[in-house]
């Protein structure tokens, strides 16, 4: 993925309001009905998060990380990014998707027995964030609905460092690789803005005890836009954070950034 796909995502998305907004409803409310009909939702979404943090990596090396979001397109090497729910009455089901890989350049001068040498890093961040829920709709009213979510987050995390002494043909490659399974309680939903078509989207929730992680927790929260009944588009800002124990890849690690979505409801 890089800059050519991001442009082709935003025009694709702006293809797909013009067309929803052309055979909208008058004044369509943005916030959903609940009742004993199945109803779905598919969002397809790109997330420019910067990532800052360290990054545990084996024999006790500790590599800090900073990806900003004007650069992760870039750095993006491949990568997906989508949600779906499932709603029947007050009780639904949710799962959401983020898988990239991200890599980023850089040198340094250090000193060594023979003079200053100038040494080439390359730091690799793979990973894979998978988020599976079980929800309950607690409000439902004219102007807001809120969900509360319980269920599990699971990552798969490598990061790698390789080094090399420009010039030379020393070269050192280190890596580590984590996987957690935490359980996560929270909530989502969105508030409509003065009986118009325009709506809040937020999200949050916190877990802990998979093993290998002290704490994770996720936000989200900006302004959405709900053209007729078929489909909704929304701008937020979103984080997430890990922090592992001794020997997990994500030390005290936050990813945050900008989400461009376009949520498909059937």
């Amino acid at each position: 993925m890089n800059k050519k796909i991001l442009l082709a995502f935003l025009s694709a998305s702006a293809l797909f309001v013009f067309m929803g907004s052309a055979h909208a409803d008058a004044d369509p409310s943005p916030i959903p009905s609940v009742s004993d009909a199945w109803r779905f939702e598919v969002t397809p979404y790109l997330w420019a998060p910067g990532i800052k943090g360290t990054l545990g990596l084996n024999n006790g090396l500790a590599k800090s990380a900073d990806f900003t979001s004007s650069n992760v397109i870039s750095n993006l090497k491949s990568g997906g990014m989508i949600s779906a729910e499932a709603h029947k009455g007050n009780w639904g089901v949710m799962g959401d998707l983020v898988s990239a890989t991200l890599q980023n350049s850089a040198s340094s001068t250090v000193a060594t027995p023979n003079g200053p040498a100038n040494i080439a890093d390359r730091i690799t961040l793979q990973q894979t964030v998978l988020t599976g829920v079980a929800t309950y709709t607690v409000a439902n009213n004219k102007d807001a609905y809120v969900d509360a979510l319980f269920g599990v987050r699971a990552i798969y995390a490598t990061a790698t460092v390789n080094l090399n002494i420009v010039g030379t043909s020393d070269k050192a490659s280190v890596s580590k690789t984590t996987s957690t399974v935490d359980p996560i309680v929270g909530a989502k939903g969105r508030y409509r803005i003065a009986d118009s078509t325009w709506y809040v989207p937020f999200y949050g929730d916190i877990g802990s005890g998979g093993g290998t992680t002290n704490l994770t927790w996720q936000a989200m929260a900006g302004v959405g836009k709900t053209f007729g009944s078929l489909i909704d588009a929304s701008l937020t800002y979103r984080a997430l954070y890990y922090d592992m124990k001794d020997g997990g890849v994500l030390q005290k690690t936050t990813m945050l950034g900008p989400q461009v979505a376009v949520t498909f409801k059937f």
